[in-house]
């Protein structure tokens, strides 16, 4: 039987909820452009639930133990001494999230020579070192297309908290205030603003739909042109590069994955190049910018703001300098982790678990690395150092 070592985030500092705001979840046919829905053979669990902490264990706790195999989950994943450090010898399965990664790095996978699949209960894979991955022989897989609309969302939501200066004025309210010049001295309209997406794919893509009822001008650049009708349709104008596309923006969205051509791509020069007075939203991966570069932008005012959920490492530090940097709207990292969203990757992974243990093909659409390459989703959009 196999050792499966999973690693959440901890349950709520309250406990494990007992209820909860919402009684039930939309019901979803399929994602956009038609791929469908996790198709595991059951769940155990009810679409709502908190999924994506340890409690909660992804609904996967009574479908493992009742195959007889070893269940740990757990979220020490940090230090030699922690629970993950200890187990990792052993586990022939790894589950973790973006949200609480447990970074699989190349020492790590050298010393787990029974590993041999790696799970991301999510999007984004890159807290596995992929080469080490090809090298070992180990599968890589995450829940493709499961919080992609989660995050678009959320991409749209940090925009308008940005541009319209929404947490500051929020905050006088809640400070017993009523001071309307100090929230309006840096709000604006969105309408009429130029906004480009570094990267297109599902996520990238969905923001632009989201954002084009706004009357913006739609930019993007990806290393995969979209159609000519999907231009078309939304007005978008293609650039080559992200050196070509953020000089023409008010706002930029970074939707792209964390690879070596994106690894501290936006920096004091590139940053230098954007609009003065322009936002940077980044819910993609917390290196793909140089961190300080970010806060000695916003301090001279090169950046109007900057928002995003993604930290490098994560947990983020109680001293990370973007905790207190100005006009800032983080947050740790949630975007693709709703309670919507988690039914969805946790009935993912019962999926590919279940393709695994009965030795049939894990769907294309979910592997990152198989068979010692990129595969799948992840031949689109991963590169290596190789």
């Amino acid at each position: 039987m196999a050792k499966v070592l999973c690693v959440l985030y901890d349950d709520p500092v309250d406990g494990y909820p007992t209820s909860y705001a919402r009684d039930r979840l939309p019901v979803l046919e399929r994602y956009p452009g038609g791929q469908s829905l996790p198709t595991p053979s059951a769940v155990d669990f009810i679409p709502g639930e908190l999924l994506g902490s340890v409690s909660g264990a992804l609904g996967l706790r009574s479908y493992l133990e009742g195959l007889g195999h070893e269940f740990v989950v757990t979220s020490d994943k940090d230090g030699p001494d922690s629970e993950f450090e200890r187990h990792l010898p052993d586990a022939e399965i790894v589950i973790s999230q973006p949200f609480w990664p447990a970074y699989l790095t190349a020492e790590r996978i050298a010393k787990a020579p029974n590993l041999k699949l790696a799970l991301t209960a999510g999007i984004g894979s890159d807290h596995v070192d992929l080469d080490a991955a090809i090298t070992h022989g180990v599968t890589v897989a995450e829940v493709t297309y499961c919080n992609s609309i989660s995050v678009a969302e959320h991409v749209v939501m940090m925009i308008l908290s940005l541009v319209r200066n929404y947490l500051p004025s929020h905050r006088w309210v809640r400070d017993g205030g009523w001071n309307i010049a100090d929230c309006v001295a840096r709000s604006y309209d969105l309408e009429g603003m130029d906004v480009g997406t570094v990267a297109a794919g599902r996520i990238g893509l969905a923001v632009l739909r989201r954002l084009a009822p706004f009357g913006v001008r739609l930019h993007y650049t990806d290393r995969h042109r979209l159609p000519a009708a999907v231009e078309d349709e939304l007005g978008l104008t293609f650039h080559p590069s992200a050196h070509d596309l953020v000089p023409h923006c008010d706002v930029v969205t970074i939707n792209a994955p964390l690879h070596p051509e994106t690894k501290g791509l936006f920096d004091d020069e590139l940053l230098a190049t954007m609009r003065r007075g322009a936002y940077l939203i980044n819910t993609a991966r917390g290196l793909i910018v140089d961190r300080d570069a970010i806060v000695r932008a916003l301090d001279s005012g090169q950046l109007a703001g900057y928002a995003g959920d993604v930290w490098y490492p994560q947990p983020a530090p109680t001293e990370h300098p973007w905790r207190t940097m100005p006009h800032h709207g983080m947050t740790p990292h949630i975007s693709g982790s709703s309670l919507s969203a988690q039914a969805r990757y946790a009935a993912g992974i019962r999926e590919i678990l279940e393709s695994y243990f009965a030795d049939t093909p894990i769907r294309d659409e979910y592997l990152i690395v198989d068979g010692g390459r990129l595969a799948g989703a992840g031949a689109h959009s991963y590169s290596t150092r190789r």
